[in-house]
């Protein structure tokens, strides 16, 4: 066979893979279809979308799920996703904690969510009991390694997405992340930030959907940020763009983990509000946080001091106050830069609602040009602590879907 025959056979697998990832992705994204419906939204004769869907229900990937609505004659058959063809592994590592799912093509969570209380903080040797939860996860579920499609991996710090290098974490094992664990699923891995997950999320299944420049904000143990520009995730050059952190908000202060000083995660994170929390505890603050955490400053969390401040406790909500004070000067800054339509406020620190979000716009007001915080609108998120689990299936999905990264041959 000549050269050119071997351009033209890869030019139609080429476009017949991208009919069938098309068609995947509106499955996917959109719910179920017929093929009228589809051959209008793809642009595709019925005859070509018929054959692609027979394809398709052959290998499994689709099924009949009842019939749509006619307008005269027989009604049309709908076609959706097979929610159990395939699956995808989602592991969310955090500094403290790590969680692992189990999510079918239906985004439905087909086993309890493994819980690590561990984190990069607190284990060294965090990757072995990952490996060691994630399999037995996948055992437990009567699962065969050949079902996952794919895994989803998001971890904080210096992120090279592009190579899934962590210039942070797991540094010693010598290895890019995505190299590491895909040794343990033997399938293809995609390891992302993980505020970045969270954006992902927001923008297929969130406040983000069919919105086109929103910022995700981010505060947990430590503050994030996630940069969406037309309706697409902005990484920057080498996708460390968002470290809004570590931007440094006074000439002294105190040292940063990242070794720099006064980084606006040292105001304003997660872990320095509850540390000042235990700081006025032991100094002998009055607060129902005292009773809440057992009298062991050790036990107050950040949902110990937002629960506080629900009860009304003044000292909680005084604290939530400053915190969401510094947040706001800082959100300023990017309010100017970007122009967003919407600032996302997500991580563990969205439970607290209101008290959080009112200090926050009150700086806005004193410290943004009016007719730019006009156009903006301030929320907490909607997707509650699954939000970068489901951006870790988002990501996994949009790999193979629209992408066709490795997609398993039909």
């Amino acid at each position: 066979m000549g050269s050119d025959d071997e351009k033209v056979i890869s030019v139609r697998e080429s476009k017949k893979t991208a009919i069938r990832n098309n068609l995947l992705t509106v499955f996917y994204r959109e719910g179920s279809k017929t093929i009228p419906d589809l051959s209008d939204l793809l642009q595709l004769s019925i005859p070509t979308v018929t054959r692609f869907l027979d394809e398709l229900d052959k290998a499994g990937y689709i099924a009949k799920e009842g019939e749509g609505n006619s307008s005269g004659g027989r009604r049309p058959v709908l076609f959706g996703l097979n929610p159990n063809a395939k699956y995808v592994v989602s592991v969310d590592i955090g500094r403290f904690i790590v969680r692992i799912a189990l999510v079918n093509l239906r985004n439905e969570f087909v086993a309890p969510i493994r819980v690590i209380n561990e984190g990069l903080s607190t284990q060294a040797d965090l990757f072995q009991l990952i490996k060691q939860e994630s399999l037995d996860l996948i055992e437990q579920s009567l699962l065969p390694i050949e079902s996952i499609l794919g895994a989803g991996i998001a971890i904080p710090g210096l992120i090279d997405s592009k190579t899934g290098v962590s210039y942070s974490y797991f540094t010693s094992l010598g290895k890019p992340l995505n190299d590491l664990f895909k040794e343990i699923f033997s399938c293809p891995v995609f390891v992302e930030h993980d505020t970045n997950s969270i954006a992902l999320a927001e923008l297929s299944f969130g406040l983000a959907k069919g919105k086109q420049n929103v910022l995700c904000l981010v505060v947990g143990a430590g503050v994030g940020l996630s940069i969406i520009i037309e309706g697409k995730l902005y990484k920057g050059n080498s996708g460390f763009a968002g470290e809004f952190g570590h931007i440094s908000v006074a000439d002294s202060g105190q040292l940063c983990y990242c070794g720099k000083v006064a980084c606006l995660e040292t105001v304003a994170s997660g872990a320095t509000l509850v540390q000042n929390a235990r700081n006025g505890i032991a100094a002998g603050a009055s607060s129902t946080i005292t009773e809440i955490s057992g009298n062991n400053p050790e036990n107050i969390s950040l949902d110990t001091i937002v629960k506080a401040a629900s009860l009304g406790d003044q000292y909680a909500i005084a604290l939530l106050s400053r915190t969401g004070e510094s947040l706001g000067k800082g959100m300023a800054t990017l309010l100017h830069l970007f122009n967003p339509e919407m600032i996302i406020i997500g991580g563990e620190l969205s439970k607290a609602g209101n008290q959080i979000i009112k200090p926050i716009k009150q700086m806005l007001n004193q410290y943004s040009i009016a007719r730019i915080l006009h156009d903006t609108e301030i929320v907490t998120t909607e997707l509650g602590e699954n939000a970068t689990l489901m951006g870790n299936v988002a990501l996994v999905i949009s790999k193979f879907f629209t992408k066709g990264a490795d997609f398993p041959k039909l």
